[in-house]
């Protein structure tokens, strides 16, 4: 295969990536707290000596998650608390304590806010957040402070990654922080209320159509090429 060959099978399995980063968005345009995520594209050129023109390789290197706040919808739920501005919930995972803007959440028997999944609501100080059973009026203040009953229980904590570049996807709505996190002050929480994804369908069906015709385009290139080449070999073995 000549070097025309492998950088278009290069740029196929670039597109291949980035495809699966668009349905992977589309899947969750109804998932609370979901981030969208794009790929990040290399470009490498060599010199290839002579007079032969330079070579150019592309490789999908690693995958972005855009942080740009998605709406907020309104739910009255006592346990539903959505972000407004930056940071996210700490959450403790069987993999470490995590990052996630989802804010649904619900008492354990135990008295515990978990997620969905059964993972536990951290508070300013990374211990479990309990409310008591059998609490009344569940109150949450734009600060984070968790009131039943017209006493003070818990302080939900905020944080942002330590270091910006270091934020990984884990799956769903959960990151890591690789250096770690810190804690956000003056930021405000929302009761009552869930975020929705920051997808934008629109945007990602037009992406999803322009990177599918990009990628029939690179396949009809190979298929030509084959033929080519076929036709070569087909002619120097008569």
């Amino acid at each position: 295969m000549d070097n025309a060959g492998y950088t278009t099978l290069n740029r196929q399995s670039g597109l291949l990536a980035e495809m699966q980063a668009v349905a992977n968005n589309i899947a969750n345009l109804s998932t609370t707290g979901f981030r969208k995520e794009g790929v990040i594209f290399a470009e490498h050129v060599a010199a290839l000596g002579g007079d032969e023109p330079s070579l150019s390789m592309a490789h999908a290197s690693a995958r972005i998650v855009d942080l740009t706040q998605g709406p907020l919808t309104r739910t009255g739920g006592s346990f539903d608390f959505a972000i407004e501005g930056e940071g996210f919930f700490l959450i403790e995972t069987p993999e470490g304590n995590q990052l996630t803007r989802a804010g649904s959440f619900t008492p354990s028997a135990e008295g515990e806010l978990v997620t969905p999944d059964g993972h536990r609501l951290l508070d300013a100080g990374a211990a479990p957040v309990f409310v008591p059973p059998g609490a009344g009026s569940v109150a949450l203040a734009a600060d984070g402070t968790l009131s039943t009953d017209g006493a003070p229980v818990a302080q939900i904590g905020l944080f942002v990654p330590a270091d910006p570049n270091g934020l990984r996807h884990r799956g769903g709505t959960r990151f890591d922080a690789e250096a770690g996190v810190e804690p956000l002050e003056g930021a405000v929480i929302l009761q009552g209320y869930v975020e929705n994804s920051n997808v934008n369908a629109v945007t990602e069906i037009a992406r999803m159509i322009e990177v599918q015709r990009a990628y029939e385009l690179g396949q009809t290139f190979l298929d030509r090429e084959d033929e080519r080449i076929r036709g070569v070999i087909s002619a120097l073995s008569r």
